[in-house]
């Protein structure tokens, strides 16, 4: 890995940009988001030089970290977005053990949703001679080369840079590697390349930090028959689908023809966790697939299936506010209103995933605010995963600070019944709840991988950290379509 030092200190610890993961439009900043990243630029230079550091210096440490939630703290409240906050004292942004107190690793994390692609891959085979893809990509340690057709631009999407990214400058101890929308002939990462990469992590101990899905499209021909092979030669922990996407660009619901032959597929086999993009949708053709109506059917019919909503229904073209029995069929409110109306309650075998959501609404306290306190009261602390669709946003060392130190403020919590952000809270959101749902022993697994390799690297790495406080995933349209383009099915 090369290194990419920002010697000036312009990277933002907490990177609160329109970085899409490839599945929604990118949509520009609010204005208060845009003068939460002035201001925080503003105060680390002021406070570095209080420090007598340079901003790189101040930056790269907590303190960096707290100076930035605190400017983007003050930038919402300027803005009316009160709703939430993050909760990081004054003293933080300049003692270092105050913001460790409050900013410091203390959970097991658990990251249920992580991409990378392979480079070199079969995948390029369908992409035509000459093309670039992926090229329209931010960058962060890959400079394009001249030469026509040249593609070593694509080594920075690449598993060594997903290991460090996820592993050394973030404080992830598992993620469960998953699978972007794609015909099997033209997967950007394949299952076998998947597997190659959890075993090079796994190092020589056979430590387990990374857990595959399996990714089925039920909607194209052959891929139930596939299943067998995914669960009995690579060992599968779950299934993902998108039920928006299509071959010809129409998707399926869970409970038609397809659907229902993919569920009753996975109880076979014994693999009864099915993970469901929901949300984020691809566009308007077949959108309606892509809401959560058929969520609750199919959690009441099959009660022994565990179903993992990924993205938690969220829309970034709704606005998230407060739920109302029967008035909500869009964005998160579509999967609580499905859950009401199929009689499925806090504690059963819906979860709702936090991938791209929580990302997103880094940029709006009070949406966020809404969203997890609406969550946490309709499905319960038990039933929220933490997700990250990291490696498209870089590290997910920011989505973790932010989320550490976020709150509900008292008046959305008083007022709508939200409950507090407890530590337990988190405990169980960042972790302890994937663990019971994947079957994961937490006092074993921290024993190993506080001794595998991964740590042993993680530790020499301190020594001289190098996090690139970068993104991967499109930031424009123009991105967004030049990503499209090799995932061999139709987003609008």
């Amino acid at each position: 890995m090369t290194r990419n030092n920002d010697s000036d200190g312009l990277r933002l610890p907490i990177k609160i940009d329109a970085t899409s993961n490839g599945e929604f439009f990118p949509r520009p900043l609010n204005p208060a988001a845009q003068l939460g990243n002035r201001w925080a630029l503003r105060d680390a230079t002021a406070n570095a030089r209080h420090l007598s550091q340079n901003r790189r210096q101040f930056l790269q440490a907590l303190t960096g970290v707290a100076s930035t939630l605190l400017a983007h703290n003050r930038a919402q409240a300027a803005a009316g977005r009160t709703g939430g906050f993050y909760d990081v004292p004054e003293s933080a942004a300049f003692e270092l053990d105050a913001a460790e107190e409050t900013l410091g690793k203390r959970e097991f994390i658990l990251d249920v949703q992580g991409h990378f692609v392979n480079p070199t891959g079969a995948w390029l085979e369908q992409v035509p001679e000459g093309a670039r893809p992926l090229s329209g990509m931010p960058k962060s340690r890959c400079e394009l080369a001249d030469a026509p057709g040249d593609r070593s631009y694509l080594e920075c999407l690449s598993g060594e840079q997903f290991v460090k990214d996820v592993f050394l400058d973030s404080d992830t101890d598992m993620m469960v590697l998953s699978f972007v929308p794609s015909l099997s002939s033209r997967e950007p990462l394949t299952i076998e390349e998947a597997a190659a990469v959890r075993n090079i992590v796994d190092g020589l101990e056979g430590t387990k930090r990374l857990l595959l899905h399996g990714r089925v499209n039920p909607n194209q021909d052959g891929d139930l028959a596939r299943m067998d092979e995914l669960a009995e030669r690579w060992g599968v922990v779950a299934w993902k689908c998108y039920t928006q996407w299509g071959p010809d660009g129409r998707g399926f619901y869970l409970d038609d023809t397809a659907g229902i032959a993919f569920i009753e597929k996975a109880r076979a086999l014994g693999v009864r966790r099915i993970c469901v993009h929901k949300g984020l949708s691809f566009g308007p053709k077949s959108f309606e697939h892509s809401l959560c109506t058929d969520v609750g059917r199919v959690a009441r019919r099959f009660p022994d299936v565990d179903f993992l909503i990924y993205h938690s229904g969220f829309e970034p073209s709704v606005t998230e506010t407060a739920f109302r029995p029967g008035a909500g069929r869009h964005g998160v409110d579509s999967l609580i209103q499905s859950l009401q109306d199929n009689d499925i309650g806090a504690g059963d075998n819906v979860y709702a995933e936090l991938g791209s959501t929580w990302r997103y609404l880094m940029r709006d306290a009070t949406q966020g605010a809404h969203l997890l306190g609406k969550l946490l009261k309709h499905l319960g602390p038990d039933n929220v995963l933490w997700g990250t669709d990291s490696i498209w946003y870089g590290s997910p060392q920011d989505q973790i600070l932010a989320f550490r130190s976020f709150q509900i403020s008292p008046e959305l919590r008083e007022r709508y019944g939200y409950p507090e952000i407890t530590a337990e809270t988190r405990s169980k959101i960042f972790g302890h709840n994937a663990a019971r749902v994947y079957g994961v022993d937490i006092p074993k697994r921290k024993s190993e991988v506080g001794a595998d390799a991964v740590a042993q690297l993680k530790e020499n790495y301190r020594n001289a950290p190098d996090p690139h406080f970068r993104t991967y995933g499109p930031r424009t349209r123009r991105q967004f379509m030049n990503l499209m383009q090799w995932n061999g099915g139709e987003r609008a």
